[in-house]
């Protein structure tokens, strides 16, 4: 891998099938139209049905293989995920080859999911690890799950993941949220390894791109003055120091397809601070690397979520 590398150089992905979660906007957009484009089966997990529509008429534009298809899903409803899980092992008959776990929701605030979890971890983490598992029976390749370098710094709190008994902090959940799924990624691998199976479980984050979080993040503020506030912040950043989508998208497609990634690979841009520029493999956080810190929040999400882990 070379910090050269572009979507360019992504092998024919015919025969392929990929689910990427958040497909609607941003980097999952971004990344179900270019595998698409390389002839793989796309299915777009999204939210809205008028913003899925939207996309999967871009995707198809793009697609030089099989049609890509619409999935409903809610990560902030466990029982629109187990529908979404189901749906998919039906319509590939149990052969799907990449998971992306690409949506997200950051920095809110403070809010519940259907299921009464913190939005962030809910939606972020839970909806992403009751996925993954609800699918693995269906899964023959890769597991790519999006972390973030807000996950640098962050904790997260065993005992009150959904923040029931602290002071909420926006940016400090939107943190957990993502160490979560860092520390998930390499626990996943681990016990990938220990299974025998051949099934990876890799990270990779967009470091500083111009996704659209930033303004579906002011949206979730009722006050009026707060919310322009911070949807004109994000704007500034955005223009003077993001990079674009295409772009922030490389690390995850390059996860999801290169030769040579191995099971706990975690892949970023690999510019200053890791904040842009092309994909390359940068350590997991010391965090993530915790095997007594993933077995415990294995143990809680599972509580958490009532779904059975799989791999157990």
């Amino acid at each position: 891998m070379t910090e050269r590398w572009t979507d360019a150089d992504i092998p024919d992905q015919s025969g392929r099938t990929v689910v990427v979660t958040g497909a609607n906007s941003g980097l999952g957009l971004r990344t179900a139209e270019v595998l698409a484009a390389k002839g793989a089966r796309v299915f777009l997990a999204c939210r809205s049905a008028e913003r899925g529509a939207k996309a999967l008429d871009i995707v198809k534009t793009a697609a030089a293989g099989a049609e890509p298809e619409l999935v409903p899903l809610d990560l902030s409803e466990l029982a629109s995920v187990r529908a979404a899980a189901a749906s998919v092992r039906e319509r590939t008959g149990d052969a799907l080859d990449v998971l992306v776990n690409n949506a997200g929701v950051m920095a809110t605030a403070r809010g519940r999911t259907a299921d009464g979890f913190e939005l962030q971890f809910g939606t972020n983490y839970l909806g992403h690890a009751a996925l993954t598992w609800l699918l693995m029976p269906a899964l023959r390749g890769r597991v790519v799950t999006l972390s973030s370098l807000a996950a640098v710094g962050a904790r997260i709190h065993l005992d009150d993941p959904n923040g029931e008994h602290r002071r909420y902090h926006a940016a400090a959940a939107y943190g957990q949220s993502k160490l979560a799924n860092q520390v998930f990624t390499l626990e996943l691998d681990r016990r990938l390894r220990a299974s025998g199976g051949d099934v990876i479980s890799v990270a990779a984050h967009p470091g500083y791109t111009a996704t659209g979080l930033g303004s579906g993040m002011a949206r979730s503020y009722s006050n009026t003055l707060v919310r322009s506030a911070i949807a004109g912040a994000h704007r500034i950043g955005e223009a003077l120091f993001a990079q674009n989508v295409r772009q922030g998208a490389l690390p995850q497609l390059y996860a999801a397809t290169a030769d040579g990634v191995e099971g706990g690979d975690y892949f970023a841009p690999g510019g200053l601070g890791n904040l842009r520029g092309r994909p390359v493999k940068v350590p997991p956080l010391a965090a993530a690397r915790s095997e007594s810190l993933g077995s415990a929040l294995w143990d809680v999400t599972a509580k958490l979520t009532g779904v059975t882990p799989d791999p157990a």
